[in-house]
C-alpha cells in the first residue's frame, strides 16, 4: 500500500508514520532521513542539494523529487511506502504522482491529521527542553512563533488536501485522542479506501 501522511506541526505525524507503517508492513520514509542519508552517503544528489543547504537555500523539487524517487524504488519499497513530509506543494505532488507512474504505481491513499489551531498552539508552546538543569521553552516554540509557523504550513502545504481530495484520494482523520484512537481511524481510512491494509504488527 502506498500512502502520504500530510498534517501540521503537532498533529503527531511523525508517531503516527512509524505505528501506520508497521501496522502496514511498509517501510516510513521522511524526507529528512533521505536528505541526511544522500548528504552522508555523499551521493551525486546529496551533493547537489548540500550546495544549496549550505548556501541557506531550498532545495530545488526536482532534486528532492529524485531522491525520494531513488528512496522508492529501493527493494523494501517494493510492496509499498508511506511518506511522512512529502510532498509538500502541489509541485511536488505532480512530480511524485510522475515518477510513480513511471513505475507503474499510483498512490493508493493520502491521509491528512487534522487538529484545530488552539490545541497544536497548546501542544507545540506546551514542549519544554531542560537547560542548565532547568526546563524552558523553546524559542521557536513560543505561542507567536507557533502561530506563524503554522500560518506557513496553511500557506505552502495544505493546497495539497484540496490536490489529493480532487484526485478522490484524501481521507481527513481527526487526531485529536489517545494516540491509538488516532491510529485506529486512519486504518478504518485505509480499509475503506479499498486496499486491505496488513495484519497488525506482531499478529
Amino acid at each position: 500500500m502506498r500512502v502520504v501522511l500530510l498534517g501540521p506541526p503537532g498533529a503527531g505525524k511523525g508517531t503516527q508514520a512509524q505505528i501506520i507503517a508497521a501496522r502496514l508492513s511498509v517501510p516510513a520514509i521522511s524526507t529528512g532521513d533521505i536528505f541526511r542519508a544522500n548528504v552522508s552517503g555523499k551521493t551525486e544528489l546529496g551533493q547537489q542539494a548540500k550546495t544549496y543547504m549550505d548556501a541557506g537555500d531550498l532545495v530545488p523539487d526536482a532534486i528532492t523529487v529524485a531522491m525520494v524517487s531513488d528512496r522508492l524504488a529501493e527493494p523494501d519499497a517494493k510492496a509499498g511506502f508511506l511518506l511522512d513530509g512529502f510532498p509538500r506543494t502541489i509541485a511536488q505532488a505532480e512530480q511524485l504522482r510522475d515518477s510513480l507512474a513511471e513505475m507503474g504505481h499510483r498512490l493508493d491513499c493520502v491521509l491528512e491529521l487534522v487538529v484545530d489551531q488552539d490545541e497544536l498552539v497548546r501542544r507545540l508552546s506546551g514542549r519544554r527542553m531542560l537547560v542548565d538543569g532547568e526546563w524552558v521553552q523553546r524559542d521557536d516554540d513560543k505561542p507567536e512563533t507557533v502561530r506563524h509557523r503554522l500560518d506557513v504550513y496553511r500557506e505552502q502545504t495544505a493546497p495539497l488536501s484540496g490536490f489529493y481530495e480532487q484526485a478522490g484520494l484524501l481521507a481527513r482523520i481527526d487526531a485529536i485522542g489517545e494516540i491509538d484512537e488516532v491510529t485506529e481511524r486512519a486504518m478504518a481510512a485505509l480499509e475503506a479506501s479499498g486496499e486491505q491494509p496488513g495484519a497488525p504488527a506482531g499478529g
